[in-house]
């Protein structure tokens, strides 16, 4: 058997063991009710503030300093403070008041004040615009996945806006957004944000009624049926199982059935041509271009001279000696402004052409040759051809398939070209140009070029896009001259 041994305490300044270890015990029990029940309420004083706003989504600001996105809470110190609750196309909201603290049990039991507050839209087309422009920005980054998800922009900026779309013509114009958001809507997420936007905003930004769903799907079917590309469309963005009965269907059948290519014009006028900044521009005659399937309607072209070559290295470098900010040395610059990117002008030592150009550089190019056009052109403008012109001139001078083109270099198989309208994937469907416009994209279209990625064949009908400033060897542009006004 083990013998147990004994500790034994001495007194300590006077006191006997039991009293001492009783003062030191009661003393850490102190200690830690001090630093769990006071010390907080001392070194952090304060309040948990919790923001409700309606609509949801507003970002929380205090002191002009970014907190979070309603509904949300978070530590604000004690003393006077501002809080702002700010949300596109709606009045911000201040608020200006005293942060009380909690002495006592701030660890556990912290105070707290809650902040509901409704915002009124100072204008409703801005913030359903700005969750458009949202929308139409993800459309490019693919399908989700499981992994990956993309936020519903515009049927959050429809239930936002719904309850403020009480006149009759932002009622209108919030269509039409809805309609130019559309051309955007190449994956199943995407034609669901869309479908879920149009139900909010036909019923105020609340859940649809029966009478308001049969509308929302009669003005879907309308905007189907105007356009002709739209069967294709369906079949190519939904699910096998629902894509079956579009594509089995008499509307699929007559909307693929190939028609007759209509490319109307005189062709080119030999004698109307003229050299301006360095390149031959050769008049262009207006007239009609259609496509045999997937096209809504014939468009007019109207009259411009196009460049009979991309922009050369030495028209360019006229334009770089005249305009030092988009001189290669001047790239951080650039780059910082978002303007280029860092491939911008990589291949300048070509003599015959140029690339590496962003599209936002080609346009710069473009309002310096405009300045130097003689006062006879005042009318006139150099800018970049738009998808149709350029599509146009190319299935005039070379039919369809853009192999050989009388006195223009390169028009099909040279490098992509910029053009100047906002890219949106679905062209085919009927946008009016104002809602186009005011919706735009975050890219730009390029055409013409000799390498795909996909190894497919490249003809006048080949579409590309590119974000404007991106600068690729393989991207040059080729101008036009044309009326102000007249794109």
């Amino acid at each position: 058997m083990l013998e147990e041994d004994e500790v034994h305490l001495k007194p300590l300044l006077g006191m006997r063991p039991g009293v001492w270890l009783s003062v030191i015990y009661g003393a850490a029990i102190l200690l830690i009710l001090f630093f769990t029940l006071i010390y907080p309420g001392l070194s952090r004083p304060g309040s948990l503030v919790s923001v409700k706003t309606e609509p949801r989504g507003a970002a929380v600001r205090v002191d002009g300093v970014y907190m979070e996105t309603a509904p949300c809470e978070f530590f604000v110190s004690r003393g006077i403070h501002t809080l702002e609750l700010v949300l596109p196309g709606f009045e911000t909201r201040k608020i200006e008041g005293e942060i009380p603290g909690r002495l006592f049990f701030s660890l556990i039991f912290p105070n707290r004040i809650g902040l509901t507050e409704t915002l009124t839209a100072n204008n409703p087309i801005v913030a359903l615009r700005d969750s458009a422009a949202d929308y139409a920005a993800w459309t490019f980054a693919g399908e989700p996945t499981l992994s990956y998800q993309i936020p519903m922009s515009l049927s959050e900026g429809a239930y936002r806006i719904g309850p403020s779309l009480t006149n009759p013509a932002d009622r209108a114009a919030a269509d039409e957004l809805l309609n130019a958001a559309a051309a955007f809507a190449v994956t199943r997420a995407g034609l669901r944000d869309l479908i879920r936007a149009k139900t909010l905003i036909d019923n105020g930004g609340n859940s649809p009624s029966p009478m308001t769903l049969a509308r929302s799907v009669q003005d879907i079917l309308t905007l189907l049926s105007a356009s002709d590309g739209t069967a294709a469309w369906l079949a190519e963005t939904l699910p096998p199982a629902a894509a079956s009965p579009i594509t089995n269907s008499d509307w699929f059948r007559r909307q693929n059935t190939p028609g007759t290519e209509a490319v109307s014009g005189a062709g080119p006028i030999p004698g109307r041509s003229f050299s301006a900044g360095g390149l031959m521009f050769r008049e262009i005659p207006g007239g009609t271009l259609a496509r045999p399937s997937g096209f809504p309607r014939s468009t007019p072209i109207e009259t411009i001279f196009l460049s009979e070559t991309e922009i050369s290295s030495a028209a360019f470098a006229a334009f770089l000696a005249a305009n030092p900010k988009w001189r290669l040395e001047n790239l951080p610059e650039l780059l910082e402004q978002g303007l280029v990117t860092t491939d911008y002008l990589a291949d300048s030592a070509n003599s015959a052409g140029i690339g590496a150009i962003s599209w936002y550089a080609a346009q710069a190019w473009c309002q310096w040759l405009t300045a130097q056009l003689p006062p006879s052109m005042a009318d006139w403008e150099v800018r970049l051809p738009t998808e149709f012109e350029w599509e146009y001139a190319a299935k005039l001078l070379s039919g369809r398939d853009g192999t050989t083109a009388s006195n223009f270099a390169d028009l099909m198989g040279g490098s992509w070209e910029w053009c100047a309208n906002p890219y949106t994937p679905l062209d085919f469907l009927s946008v009016s140009a104002g809602a186009a416009k005011i919706l735009g994209s975050p890219e730009r279209p390029v055409r013409g070029g000799a390498r795909i990625k996909s190894g497919a064949s490249v003809n006048a009908e080949t579409r590309g896009s590119l974000p404007p400033a991106a600068c690729s060897p393989f991207v040059s542009f080729r101008p036009a001259i044309a009326l102000w006004g007249n794109r």
